[in-house]
């Protein structure tokens, strides 16, 4: 048993390696342009993807992956080599400064980690709190201290970075409790009367369209959040042409220009990139169009290549779920003591929240993309399969066992032939529960660059978009639907032939 385990473990390795190697391999050439998870990033990332790829160098890119933290975690691990970000965030949040520095202070401070900090776009995004605009009596944060009983809703991100709320709550002496939200919904909730105090991007474009009051930082918390690009030092190097063509744009965005960028896409539904090319080349820019439908974006010519993705995703995982559960829930049948280890151990591992342990596994395998995804897709399917071949195979009768003992098998005949075609019900049930799982928790793998129907939904999310979070969840729905449906067609066709 522990030279099939190693052997498990030894194949299961390889998988991996060959996976990365071509992500690896995939990657080598292009420029990869990182960006978070709001609006303004998604655009950035456009503006210097189009940007080097018009100066004839290749560049892709890496949209929407997920928090600083996660970002930070693919560029120090050469998932990415550029992504734009924020003075005060680089500052405060990743180098941990306790005050301002200059420039070239971070710089220095970056070096060690193989990273660089260049080229101001020119625009200053800063965080503040803003309320409704019938809100009366309170024009600044040293107001809001007055007010208890306002109920503040925060983006997670924000509650828990060193430059947002503990320093902010400190600074201001607020008593308030907030709660977490999803930047992408703030603003509606805010409308609705869900909150009174959200927090937002002073280059917002739905500032404006809800006519909020932007609350005054009267003690002068927030530092400066010029808009900046964050690179591997290698980079300009190992894309010169690239690297020539993005320096160009030091300067050149003005807030202004970024707010009516993001107008475009949060007001208007137009795309990242057509904004993008806009702004680089507005002699050519088309007329403004309507706003797509929920059919449009559900069928538009991404859907083949996002099905392909989840597919592949959920299929790989899962066989890879049967390769080690299998084994597992044998062992756990057959081995009272490693019973209850067993399967509190594949329990356990079904508990940990999906987006943490993406945010373990991206640092640990030194990447982003398909394979921590798949990684993440087959702990969660490992429970049901172990659980249901252990549940299966305790379920033999044990006169079947002595019959087939007495007719001459050994106990490794006994098994093959005997109890694993008894218990293949209660085990492909298991197999079943697992891959219909597979296809909902696969949309967390748009979050770190693997694609998948994930990929509109988190788009959805950013732009608080209902018609693309559907166009997302609606696919994924369908695919769940006829993958419960294939299996249970399959278990009508053992069930025939028994």
């Amino acid at each position: 048993m522990r030279t099939f385990f190693a052997t498990a473990l030894r194949w299961l390795s390889v998988f991996t390696f060959v996976l990365a190697g071509a992500a690896t391999a995939a990657d080598a050439e292009p420029l990869r342009v990182g960006s978070k998870r709001f609006t303004e990033s998604y655009i950035l990332g456009e503006v210097l993807t189009q940007t080097a790829a018009a100066h004839g160098a290749r560049a892709e890119h890496r949209q929407g992956l997920g928090n600083t933290a996660i970002v930070l975690a693919a560029l120090q691990g050469g998932s990415i080599d550029v992504y734009p970000e924020y003075m005060g965030t680089i500052d405060l949040e990743i180098l941990k400064n306790t005050r301002a520095s200059s420039l070239e202070q971070m710089r220095a401070a970056l070096k060690p980690m193989g990273l660089g900090v260049a080229l101001p776009l020119g625009f200053n995004n800063t965080y503040a709190l803003a309320m409704r605009g019938d809100s009366k009596g309170i024009d600044s944060l040293s107001d809001l201290a007055r007010q208890p009983a306002l109920k503040l809703g925060l983006s997670h991100e924000f509650i828990g970075r060193a430059d947002g709320w503990p320093g902010l709550k400190q600074r201001y002496g607020l008593p308030h409790m907030p709660r977490g939200l999803d930047h992408g919904i703030a603003y509606e909730a805010l409308a609705q009367r869900q909150v009174d105090v959200i927090d937002i991007y002073s280059t917002d474009a739905k500032i404006g369209q809800y006519g909020l009051r932007v609350l005054k930082d009267d003690l002068a918390y927030f530092p400066r959040y010029d808009a900046m690009l964050l690179y591997r030092l290698d980079a300009p190097q190992r894309f010169p042409k690239a690297w020539a063509a993005i320096a160009k744009l030091e300067g050149r965005i003005t807030a202004e220009q970024m707010i009516a960028m993001n107008a475009q896409v949060e007001l208007e539904g137009k795309s990242f990139a057509a904004v993008a090319k806009n702004w680089l080349t507005p002699a050519t820019a088309a007329p403004g169009a309507a706003r797509a439908g929920l059919m449009n974006k559900m069928f538009d010519t991404s859907l083949w290549t996002l099905t392909r993705q989840h597919v592949v995703l959920v299929l790989a995982s899962v066989v890879l779920a049967c390769l080690v559960g299998i084994p597992l829930g044998i062992v756990a049948a057959f081995a009272p003591r490693l019973r209850q280890t067993v399967l509190a151990l594949a329990g356990m591992l079904q508990t940990v929240p999906s987006l943490a342990l993406l945010a373990i596994l991206i640092p640990l395998l030194g990447m982003i993309g398909t394979v921590p995804a798949l990684v993440a897709l087959f702990v969660y399917a490992l429970l049901p399969i172990v659980r249901n071949t252990c549940t299966g195979l305790l379920g033999v009768p044990q006169g079947l066992r002595t019959a087939a003992q007495a007719l001459g098998l050994d106990r490794r005949a006994t098994l093959v032939h005997v109890e694993l075609p008894l218990a293949l019900p209660v085990i492909l049930a298991g197999i079943k529960t697992a891959a219909v799982m597979s296809v909902g928790t696969a949309t967390i793998a748009a979050f770190i660059g693997a694609g998948g129907f994930g990929e509109r939904i988190t788009i959805g999310l950013a732009l608080n978009d209902n018609d693309m979070l559907l166009a997302g969840a609606i696919p994924a729905a369908l695919l769940a639907l006829l993958t419960q449906g294939l299996f249970e067609a399959g278990e009508r066709l053992i069930a025939r032939r028994r």
